[in-house]
Parts: C-alpha cells; structure tokens; sequence
C-alpha cells in the first residue's frame, strides 16, 4: 500500500519505518524538505536531528506536503495537534478526497507548560476537526493512546496482552486501520464506533500522561476486560 506519513518527529519517524518494514511504499510528507535535511539540532522533544534518522533509512522519501498527496492511499497524520490541519491542508482537499487518514495525533496545548491541556475537548475533537475540514477524507482515530514503541510493537509490553481502541465514521476505512493494527502485532483492537469517540481517546491522553509520571515509563497502556 502507498502511504503517506505527515511529521516527521519521532512518531512519524517510528511509524514510517514500521511501515516500511511491513514492505509498504512510505513516503514521509514535511513542509520544507531542505530545511529539515539541514538541520543540526535535536527538534523540540528532543529527538536527533532528522537527518541521522534518515542516514539509516534512506529508502524512505522526503517530499513536501503538497508533493505526497496525490500517490497515497493511506495518510497517517503524525503531525504536532496544532499543526494538523494546516498540514493537511498544504496536501490539499482534493488529493485526500476518497482517502483514509489515520489519525494519531493529540490536541495538546503547552503554552501553560507541563503537564498540557487540550485545545479541544469534551463537545469536539481534533480528528471531528480534521472530518469537518476534509469531508471528502475518511478519518479514522486510532494510536493516539500510547506512546510510539508501543505504536508498533505491542508484543514489547506484556507480551501485547493490551487494547488499541479505534474509531471513525467509515467502516470500510475503519477494517483498511484495523487490518494495519494487526499487521502491526495489535491483537486486542476495540472498536469504539463513529468518530465522536476520538473525544474519549484524546482526552484520555490526559490519564496516559499521569500513568506514565506514576510509573516512570511511557511503556505503559490498558486492556480492556470484560
């Protein structure tokens, strides 16, 4: 499958090369190709530079948004919350109608510094936001409630005995999601129906992040028993 990746910090980076490694045709999506190859520093999580990443994993092509949109037919949305839409926006409307767009980011807000708040929640969320703006897209919400090891390779935490919950209004893009999910090692995969729920599981970022602060590790995540 041709997949588009959007963000290419350390989410992106992870999940692009998971991808790959499933022998998918992953092109990463960035807004300025040159200036992120020319970049010496950490970015702001504290991730190397994008280009030692990219040293050992030259394979997988860098292009601008607007360059990506119209070979793929997956996106994975792996961008900063806030910056989101204006990604998807620089792909274009056009090149994502008909398209899924996996949803994985969280709609944190920093300004107040740590731990963030959510810029929307409770009546709204980030992925509605992205359906509302793309509505020819097919958003499904899913990832975004574990940290990016986790992302692909449950089995690495209690042997992948642990929940991926996904959403969203499609169902044909929900099983396209689902079926990564699974190739990716997740066995335990809730469906939580239309994408109204992406509210529940951006705001339980809130608890993941009071989980990881309690056990000292972002390896940490939830099964559902029922």
């Amino acid at each position: 499958m041709r997949i588009a990746v959007l963000g290419t910090g350390g989410v992106g980076r992870t999940v692009a090369a998971a991808l790959a490694g499933l022998g998918h045709d992953v092109t990463i999506g960035t807004r300025d190709p040159e200036a992120l190859a020319a970049r010496t520093e950490p970015d702001g999580m504290g991730n190397p530079p994008f280009s030692a990443w990219h040293a050992d994993h030259h394979e997988i092509p860098v292009r601008a948004y607007a360059e990506i949109g119209d070979r793929a037919e997956l996106v994975v949305n792996a961008t900063l919350g806030s910056g989101s839409i204006p990604a998807l926006e620089a792909v274009g409307a056009e090149q994502l109608a008909g398209v899924t767009i996996l949803d994985i980011s969280n709609p944190l807000d920093f300004s107040q510094s740590f731990p963030p708040s959510l810029f929307v929640s409770n009546t709204d969320s980030l992925a509605e936001r992205i359906q509302a703006s793309f509505p020819d897209a097919r958003v499904v919400k899913s990832l975004n409630t574990v940290t990016a090891a986790l992302m692909v390779d449950p089995r690495s935490l209690a042997g992948g005995a642990h929940s991926m919950f996904v959403c969203g209004d499609d169902d044909g893009a929900k099983a396209q999601v689902t079926d990564l999910l699974r190739a990716l090692g997740w066995s335990q995969i809730v469906d939580l129906g239309d994408l109204t729920a992406a509210r529940a599981l951006e705001m339980y970022v809130m608890l993941w992040i009071r989980l990881y602060q309690a056990a000292g590790t972002p390896m940490v995540n939830v099964a559902v028993v029922t």
